[in-house]
């Protein structure tokens, strides 16, 4: 039955079910190395350090990586990553004692730069293999891949919280190197050659894209997910463990259940907004427009979530419902904005250079990450998950801004 699909749709599956492995075994890595250490004692700032060279070269792949993508082909780029998921996780297989904040951090890079890679490689594959004119089936496209690929790594947290507690850490990693290097074998049998490879090699130095809509984007995109991260990656699941008394399979459970519901809607929302293939260029409410709208809808959640906060210290009320129902507001609004951002990108690219204007776009995603990581440690440390909240609203405030100002002609 696979066989007599169109080479599109086959090449297509063949792009989804490797970006979802990849996914779900990252997902699954960056709980466990966060639920470890906290374990073993470190500081919300100290578990912060470990993911910052995991979000630098993000953004270094992202930038190089597109340009790698035009020169040499999709699938390189795409097999590539995978090949250093499994080495990353491998080297986290030494003795215990050899876990030092280095090693990891080490370790952590080189899954930042398989992490960019793979996702890059996958966003920009859809360009080549949707038609032009079908915008609104690149958008459905784009919004499966993207929502799946969420829901995926809300499974990979609760299963990094579960084989820690029911394995342990170096057989939790064990068991995930192994899976995914049967994946990396079956991928580099069965991907298209030369997809995305483009006849005339671009230079290095068009790696920084020039197009004002592709840089708007892109700096909306950046605030856009520094406003998520600055609350996600270090404070909120600390703030539960200490504040809330939660275990980590708790933590694991309900990070993953986020992601999850956040996916679920990322994939529903070309069906929400209605697209067509007519409406996707109208200078009046062009789709830049909604994110807009949808971003400045965003920034209210997280500063009516700190409020609460402030109000539970003064009138003893319990906030941990009320904290759980905005975080679920959050992930609805959230996915629709990251849904139509990941349309945009990929509509807005360049036919002749698609790789390089994705990977400039998620070098400023993985900018936006590398942000908020750095301040969700050192804010949450220092003055409490409330204010982390706060700088939340204040990014998307910028994100909105940036966003409305793209021009689609």
């Amino acid at each position: 039955m696979f066989s007599s699909l169109p080479q599109s749709v086959k090449q297509y599956a063949l792009i989804t079910a490797n970006y979802w492995t990849f996914t779900l075994t990252d997902g699954a890595l960056r709980m466990l190395v966060l639920l470890y250490f906290h374990r073993l004692g470190y500081s919300p700032f100290q578990l912060a350090s470990l993911f910052i060279f995991y979000e630098f070269f993000g953004v270094v792949t992202n930038l190089v990586g597109g340009w790698l993508g035009a020169r040499l082909g999709l699938n390189k780029t795409m097999n590539s990553g995978l090949g250093l998921q499994v080495l990353a996780l491998f080297m986290l297989l030494v003795s215990p004692q050899l876990l030092t904040v280095m090693w990891v951090m080490v370790a952590q890079a080189i899954s930042g730069i398989a992490k960019d890679l793979n996702k890059m490689s996958a966003k920009s594959a859809i360009k080549m293999l949707v038609p032009k004119e079908q915008p609104s089936k690149l958008f459905k496209w784009v919004a499966i891949l993207t929502g799946s690929k969420n829901t995926l790594k809300g499974v990979g947290f609760f299963l990094g919280g579960f084989l820690l507690s029911q394995f342990g850490f170096t057989q939790s990693v064990l068991i995930m190197a192994t899976m995914l290097s049967l994946v990396w074998l079956i991928s580099l049998m069965t991907l298209e050659k030369d997809l995305g490879k483009v006849s005339n090699k671009p230079k290095f130095s068009q790696i920084f894209s020039k197009r004002p809509a592709i840089n708007y984007l892109s700096l909306a995109r950046l605030f856009l997910f520094a406003a998520r991260d600055i609350w996600f990656v270090i404070a909120l699941p600390v703030y539960l463990s200490e504040k809330y008394l939660w275990s980590y399979s708790s933590i694991g459970a309900f990070m993953a259940l986020w992601i999850m519901g956040y996916g679920f809607v990322q994939s529903l929302t070309p069906s929400f907004l209605k697209t067509k293939d007519k409406t996707f260029k109208s200078n009046n409410k062009s789709y830049s427009h909604q994110a807009g709208k949808w971003a400045l809808l965003l920034s209210l959640i997280p500063i009516s979530i700190s409020l609460s906060l402030e109000i539970e210290s003064f009138a003893g009320f319990n906030s941990e419902y009320l904290l759980i129902i905005g975080l679920a507001l959050f992930a609805i609004v959230f996915a629709i904005n990251s849904s139509l951002h990941s349309f945009l990108i990929v509509d807005l690219a360049s036919e002749d250079s698609v790789s390089l204007d994705v990977g400039f776009y998620y070098m400023a995603n993985a900018s936006g990450r590398l942000i908020g990581t750095i301040f969700s440690g050192y804010l949450y440390q220092q003055y409490g998950l409330d204010v982390c909240l706060i700088f939340s609203s204040g990014f998307l405030l910028l994100a909105s801004f940036f966003v409305f100002k793209i021009k689609i002609k």
